[in-house]
């Protein structure tokens, strides 16, 4: 089932949406997307927006400060919001030290993020009520900023889940994503596991209903539920996934859907990227190249991850692209080894022979995409999922948890990335497939459903 028949069945913006297109055309519409997280959070949205102005929509994104560049680069209004959260990789090990601290670490930061969420909503509001954002007709969120059902319940404007993971929707055929549990799990328990998405009820519900109370919004029952509309009834919820690496599962609503991917067009790679590229290319070896970075994700130690990820390339007889960037690997490594910092997935992965990466859904996304074979080495949340899934779809061995990364057990599954023959015909095939679907215009077809609907 794709997006054009996503809201069949009886939920507002369904039917009656589809009827009012069909009649008066195609309604032009305001969409204020509010988005917070790390770039694979925030860059999926670029391309949803980039789509809607391709249809003669007006699309606002508000996202991280840090990300004005990433967003107004691609054309795109962006409205900025206070960093929040993500100060806390900043520090570059915190999440290290929780990934192998376990509960106690996860507790010493879950006490401090109540804080930072307070100046987030302040700025959604603004945004949404005086800023760029305002008069819209729809709002798009991804859950983790906490704003986007009650701005949307404020402006008596539809809300619409938007993220590029199934993490909110209970499902029998595979256990919550945001905590790494056992694959055999049966139907029932693996629904229960979803239970884990009220924690940020728990942990931020003081601060949002002292918000809430601020815009004259009642304390009503089910407020922090994303997946709930306050009268009751379902939210649509996009997933920003291809269907052939996460096919719907047939357990879910039909308000949850599985778009296809949205992506952005990637700038062209810089001088220094193209010229390190290219040396390495030219230096007469015949050794495969192979990508090491893990996002804004270094561990405790960068310089020593860093230094396994040499002493693995080494040992395994290749040549590497290894990405820096924000809370990227460090120290500058040997001649045969090139180290740049934040690279245009979409140029650099296809020259690639294999992909070593953290597991992060839009660095999954790119890594399929290109068709290439990967290895993913997980730190926390989602990441052990997309590793795992890549191993089901026959395209990566079986993850490496950061835990236990080591230079013979990289360098091992690197060569089995490179060697294994069926492995690197199921990623092209994958590839293949993932190239030819167009995920951000079947949400759009949604989006437009869900406007025409409302009003």
């Amino acid at each position: 089932m794709n997006g054009r028949r996503m809201l069949a069945g009886g939920e507002p913006g369904s039917l009656v949406g589809i009827w009012l297109v069909g009649v008066f055309g195609r309604l032009t519409m305001k969409v204020l997307v509010l988005t917070l997280g790390t770039r694979g959070d925030v860059q999926p949205f670029v391309a949803l927006a980039r789509e809607l102005q391709r249809r003669g929509h007006q699309a606002v994104v508000a996202a991280p400060e840090r990300f004005a560049d990433l967003i107004g680069g691609q054309g795109v209004s962006f409205a900025g919001v206070d960093d929040g959260p993500l100060r806390v990789l900043d520090s570059g090990s915190a999440v290290g030290d929780v990934a192998i601290g376990g509960l106690w670490a996860k507790a010493a930061l879950m006490r401090r993020l109540p804080a930072m969420f307070s100046r987030v909503l302040d700025d959604s509001w603004r945004v949404a009520s005086t800023g760029l954002g305002a008069g819209a007709d729809v709002i798009v969120h991804n859950g983790q900023i906490m704003a986007g059902q009650h701005v949307a319940e404020k402006l008596g404007v539809p809300a619409v889940l938007a993220l590029p993971m199934p993490m909110y929707v209970p499902t029998g055929q595979f256990p919550w994503p945001g905590q790494q549990f056992p694959e055999w799990l049966p139907a029932g328990v693996n629904r229960l596991t979803y239970a884990g998405m009220k924690a940020p009820a728990v942990m931020f519900g003081r601060t949002v209903d002292r918000w809430r109370a601020g815009l004259g919004l009642p304390r009503r029952r089910g407020r922090h539920d994303p997946l709930r509309r306050p009268d009751g009834g379902p939210v649509p919820v996009l997933h920003a996934v291809s269907p052939a690496v996460l096919p719907r599962p047939a357990d879910w609503p039909a308000t949850a859907q599985v778009t296809g991917y949205w992506f952005v067009a990637q700038p062209p790679a810089t001088d220094s990227v193209e010229s390190g590229l290219d040396a390495l290319v030219s230096a007469g070896s015949d050794e495969p190249l192979v990508y090491i970075g893990f996002g804004s994700m270094a561990g405790p130690d960068p310089v020593a991850t860093t230094q396994v990820v040499v002493q693995a390339l080494r040992m395994a007889g290749v040549r590497g692209v290894v990405a820096g960037g924000w809370g990227g690997l460090r120290e500058v490594p040997p001649p045969e080894v090139f180290l740049a910092g934040e690279v245009p997935h979409e140029v650099v992965f296809p020259r690639m022979a294999v992909i070593v990466h953290h597991g992060g859904a839009g660095t999954t996304a790119a890594a399929v995409r290109a068709g290439r074979p990967q290895v993913v080495c997980p730190f926390v949340g989602d990441q052990p999922f997309w590793g795992r899934r890549m191993r089901q779809l026959g395209t990566a061995p079986e993850p490496i948890d950061q835990r236990r990364l080591s230079a013979p057990r990289l360098a091992a599954a690197i060569r089995t990335a490179i060697d294994d023959s069926a492995m690197v015909t199921a990623a092209r095939r994958l590839g293949d497939q993932v190239r030819s679907e167009n995920g951000a215009a079947t949400a759009v077809d949604v989006l437009e459903q869900v406007s025409a609907g409302h009003r």
